[in-house]
């Protein structure tokens, strides 16, 4: 039988990292992959080029030539969305599934024993999937204290109020992420608007999908409307660290209640 090849994804963010590093003597032949869309966040890169020092070994960018625009004209515009998640499965699984071929492989996914959501499972019978931080009970602690010792620490975007990695128009994104993208990376946000824009034009019935769901970028950044949203979350925050419940919760990530959490791209994690 073939010998089992150890292969990591990497999507950019705080989990999947901390388990690169706590993997990485425990399993000396592991391969580290990275589903580049070509529209991360600078800081995305910047914080992978920082972990592949630390690892002392190449991460992979998958999609070198088939980023998030060449599917978009595949799709004739059309913009992903939690109902038709294009993206997750043209940039993330078909590579992965590609890049694996039909060599057994064992995968690593970063799902904190301190997490109830679901990572992502082929149906393919030559991937096993494991979770190393839920085997051996490490919690969110845990995961900041490897970033911390390792010198990594967090991805530069937490600082400004982002809490994921993965495209900076993702439709997971809470509004008070899109209003610190706009107040952040105004330019990135003009981007995100004209994508939804100029799907309309393929919508004949007008039924287009916004990235907010049920509100356009272009409403979202009214002056008025950010001042709300902004102000709302901050009630939000102030009634959640009255509840003792939810110390963890609010140290673990500022924006909990985000859909991304339980819904987004689950091949990495965050």
């Amino acid at each position: 039988m073939d010998k089992k090849r150890h292969i990591l994804s990497l999507s950019g963010g705080k989990d999947s990292a901390a388990l690169a590093i706590y993997m990485r003597d425990r399993v000396p032949e592991m391969e580290y992959i990275f589903h580049d869309t070509f529209k991360e966040l600078d800081e995305t890169y910047e914080y992978l080029d920082r972990l592949e020092a630390i690892l002392g070994k190449p991460i992979l960018k998958s999609n070198s030539n088939r980023g998030f625009d060449h599917w978009l004209k595949v799709y004739r515009g059309m913009i992903p969305s939690n109902m038709r998640r294009w993206c997750t499965k043209n940039l993330k699984l078909k590579p992965f599934e590609k890049w694996i071929g039909d060599d057994p492989v064992v995968n690593y996914i970063g799902l904190r024993a301190d997490e109830s959501r679901s990572g992502y499972i082929s149906a393919k019978p030559n991937i096993e999937t494991v979770y190393p931080f839920r085997e051996d009970g490490l919690v969110y602690e845990d995961v900041m204290r490897i970033l911390e010792e390792s010198g990594l620490g967090l991805p530069k975007y937490t600082d400004w109020g982002r809490t994921r990695s993965g495209c900076f128009f993702c439709f997971y994104q809470q509004k008070i992420e899109w209003v610190r993208l706009k107040q952040t990376y105004p330019d990135l946000f003009e981007q995100a608007k004209a994508y939804e824009f100029d799907q309309l034009k393929y919508n004949e019935d007008g039924n287009a999908f916004y990235w907010c769901g049920d509100e356009t970028l272009e409403a979202l950044e009214r002056p008025e409307r950010m001042a709300e949203i902004e102000r709302q979350w901050e009630e939000k925050k102030s009634k959640k660290r009255k509840s003792p419940k939810l110390i963890q919760i609010l140290t673990d990530v500022e924006f909990e209640d985000d859909p991304g959490r339980e819904d987004g791209c689950l091949i990495c994690q965050l």
